[in-house]
């Protein structure tokens, strides 16, 4: 049973990459799971303010207006960040790559095109196999054009593109108005593969503090829908992997990702809940599958499932999309 992949040039033992999280952030948590069956590993974040200890430019977007009501303030959470950090992050990147015999992923968490983007060439002198870009940016100005937030995406891209030549993934969200356009857009600025998606903390208010809160939001199978709806009309579509994330937790989650076009996936919420180990009962599960359907490799089902099958993707979706609401019964 064959369960490689390739993604973003990279060689895979199979398609299971440990997303960035406290999973990655410890020496011993990434040899176990490499001992449990991980392909590759995404490190934890390191954040702009992490390397640019005085982040002029994102304090422009973070605090303008805070100070119009003071309830405001309780968005943003105190931090003590300095640039040890930055340094640590390297010297991890140095050990990982001497011990583990799987990809290493960096994690870059920014927004602005400041200084800390020249830190990716860092990265790569450090020995990371390639870089993940999670851009981060919610525009809450109403004058804020659509175009100009995109624009900030492919300005920090182009940037990094121009400092690394290890392959570039950009972690996605799906609220852009165009999404296919933007992943275009994306890509052509340099990214060699688009992990989809982002998935954003969980906002709520605390009725007993009156204030905000920012929790964050595991994942489930149910929230697979758009990971697998857009991997399915971007195979094919674009010159880059795909990274099937955010609700990826069993074997039939993987198969659902593959089969709509993802080379691969990332699993993060299934392993913080049930362990390191649960890869080892999730490969076990997948190749059983394979056989039971006479299926010899992955590379066999990826994209048998997605929208390059029709020669109107638009009005396939939308013809679907009728069905299922007229008939519909309660």
């Amino acid at each position: 049973m064959d369960l490689t992949t390739t993604y973003m040039g990279l060689a895979l033992k199979n398609p299971i990459i440990v997303g960035a999280s406290p999973l990655t952030a410890s020496f011993d948590s990434i040899k176990r799971l490499e001992d449990s069956g991980a392909a590759a590993v995404v490190l934890h974040s390191i954040f702009e303010e992490q390397i640019n200890h005085e982040a002029h430019e994102l304090d422009h977007f973070l605090f303008k207006g805070s100070e119009s009501y003071a309830e405001a303030l309780g968005y943003f959470p105190e931090v003590s960040l300095s640039n040890i950090e930055s340094d640590d992050y390297l010297d991890e990147i140095r050990r990982l790559k001497k011990e583990l015999s799987i990809p290493v992923i960096a994690s870059l968490n920014g927004v602005s095109t400041g200084g800390w983007i020249h830190y990716a060439k860092k990265l790569q002198q450090a020995g990371a196999d390639a870089l993940e870009l999670n851009i981060t940016y919610i525009p809450t100005d109403t004058d804020v054009d659509a175009r100009d937030v995109e624009q900030l995406y492919i300005d920090a891209l182009s940037t990094v593109k121009a400092n690394v030549s290890i392959p570039i993934s950009v972690k996605m969200n799906a609220v852009f108005s165009a999404p296919a356009q933007m992943a275009k857009k994306l890509v052509d600025a340099g990214a060699q593969a688009l992990v989809l998606f982002d998935r954003p903390v969980h906002v709520d208010i605390d009725l007993e503090n009156l204030n905000a809160l920012q929790t964050i939001n595991p994942s489930s199978s149910n929230d697979l829908s758009e990971t697998l709806r857009w991997s399915a009309i971007l195979y094919k579509k674009i010159n880059a992997s795909l990274c099937a994330s955010t609700g990826v937790h069993t074997h039939e989650d993987i198969l659902k990702a593959m089969m709509s076009g993802a080379d691969a996936v990332q699993m993060v919420s299934s392993l913080l809940k049930h362990g390191e180990g649960h890869i080892e009962t999730v490969l076990s599960d997948l190749s059983a599958w394979m056989q039971e359907k006479e299926y010899v490799s992955i590379e066999q089902m990826k994209g048998s499932i997605s929208l390059s099958h029709t020669s109107n993707p638009a009005a396939y979706q939308r013809a679907n999309y009728m069905r299922i609401l007229t008939d519909y019964r309660y």
